[in-house]
């Protein structure tokens, strides 16, 4: 069987879980589909793997194990996202439109990976794309790691506040910023290796569609951070000042741009 092809079947599997929840197509089936995806690279690839394609593989599933393992944690053990995951996620959805959905994020996933997939198709080694590659999903990773540990540590001492330190200060959403740079990380990798039109367009379709996923996420999280702290001087004060989702970069607000409903 293509090795292509089985990754999307282990993307499918996976993801499938969205069928118990809505949303968890896109929370603990991503995380865990990325990670299931990696692992079966590591397989199929195992006579052809470099030392830069298995850091990447297993950064891969890193993130994954912890994206997927951290969601579900969180809903089995606070009430309060519960209550939250109940009210934002659509279980009115019809079934086609469920599958649909299903077909879609397994295509995404493979696309999001496919740029290590194609470098170690072709066996590709250990040169600068690779590295660079490496270090730009490194660095997405730690931030989130840390974003996460920094609202941890916030929302201890005040649970009711809205979150402005640490990497906070920068950026309102760090762990989306994170996701963009694990995955132009993970683009750069391949630019050298892709070889046909339809490797370019699986990639760039992946590509893209992480970057729309990300800013849809900051804009629903902005619906929500409003609804909690917009009645706060301090939080206008911090949401005008503070760009949503890439440090420096003058974008406060896409909470007006419903285009990024997904």
């Amino acid at each position: 069987m293509n090795e292509l092809l089985i990754i999307f079947i282990v993307a499918m599997i996976i993801s499938a879980v969205g069928f118990k929840m809505y949303v968890y197509f896109f929370s603990v089936g991503y995380g865990f589909s990325i990670a299931g995806i990696a692992v079966t690279m590591l397989i199929l690839f195992r006579d052809r793997l470099s030392i830069c394609t298995v850091i990447m593989c297993v950064m891969f599933i890193i993130y994954g194990a912890r994206l997927g393992g951290y969601l579900l944690i969180r809903e089995l053990k606070s009430t309060a996202y519960k209550s939250l995951l109940k009210n934002e996620s659509k279980d009115n959805v019809k079934f086609f439109v469920k599958v649909c959905i299903w077909l879609a994020c397994a295509i995404l996933y493979v696309g999001e990976t496919a740029p290590v997939f194609f470098r170690m198709q072709s066996g590709g080694g250990n040169d600068a794309f690779a590295i660079v590659g490496i270090a730009f999903m490194a660095a997405g990773i730690i931030l989130e790691m840390v974003a996460d540990h920094q609202k941890t540590v916030a929302k201890k001492k005040d649970a009711h506040m809205f979150v402005s330190t640490g990497v906070y200060k920068f950026v309102r959403c760090p762990n989306y910023f994170g996701e963009l740079l694990l995955w132009t990380g993970a683009f750069i990798s391949g630019i050298n290796v892709l070889s046909t039109p339809f490797q370019w367009i699986l990639v760039v379709l992946g590509y893209l569609g992480i970057i729309y996923v990300m800013f849809s996420g900051a804009r629903r999280l902005e619906l929500r951070q409003d609804k909690n702290y917009g009645h706060m001087e301090a939080y206008q004060e911090y949401v005008k000042t503070t760009p949503i989702i890439v440090p420096f970069l003058p974008i406060y607000s896409v909470k007006d741009h419903k285009w990024l409903v997904a």
